[in-house]
């Protein structure tokens, strides 16, 4: 398929290069491939294969493309090293049911009640992790979501990612269940491979 580039690229290093891309562009296939590595290593006991397809499969191009969404690339050399997306999101949010009652924030049936993007396909290169990348590509998202008119971000991530969780915390992100916090579950607790929800708000600008 052609590969299809939607708005300007960005320098913003000698190197590094901010790009904006379509979810059928061949450079996303690096990233693809990389989460696919990533989650079948950590969860191949919990996942089957089915349901990894299935996941890796669930949103169409159009959900990461806007008006709705966004799909960035970091590219070194020309080469794809961290990525990520951004979805418009309108299903019901996990969370604790205490961390979940912030008036006007939700539905009666657990839904954004606000305009919220959902952060999704977060990836950086094994070989070029340490770097600092992940963080760019989460500040080049929150750039394009508050300009797409979203005023909060919703994102889970996996529970063999304490990584990815840390990361969260380190940035503004507010945990919504007490896993994804880092805090010992109760006995009667919730399920130990449930996904660990955050939440940012986004400061106008």
């Amino acid at each position: 398929m052609t590969a299809v580039s939607t708005g300007a690229s960005t320098e913003t290093s000698p190197a590094l290069e901010v790009r904006e891309v379509r979810l059928s562009d061949p450079l996303v296939e690096p990233l693809l491939a990389g989460l696919s590595v990533e989650y079948r290593s950590r969860y191949h006991d919990v996942l089957t294969d089915e349901e990894h397809r299935a996941e890796m499969a669930h949103y169409g191009a159009e959900e990461f493309a806007p008006p709705v969404g966004s799909l960035v690339l970091l590219l070194e050399g020309g080469d794809p090293v961290a990525g990520g997306a951004f979805r418009r999101r309108l299903e019901p949010e996990l969370g604790d049911a205490a961390r979940l009652a912030r008036p006007g924030t939700r539905d009666g049936d657990g839904a954004p009640a606000v305009p919220t993007a959902e952060l999704k396909r977060i990836w950086t290169h094994g070989a070029h992790r340490r770097r600092g990348l992940a963080r760019r590509v989460l500040a080049e998202l929150e750039t394009r979501a508050r300009d797409l008119g979203y005023s909060r971000l919703y994102l889970t991530t996996g529970p063999r990612q304490p990584e990815a969780a840390a990361l969260y915390r380190a940035t503004g992100y507010t945990p919504l269940s007490v896993a994804a916090a880092g805090e010992p579950a109760e006995p009667s607790g919730a399920d130990p491979f449930s996904p660990l929800p955050f939440e940012k708000w986004l400061a106008a600008r």
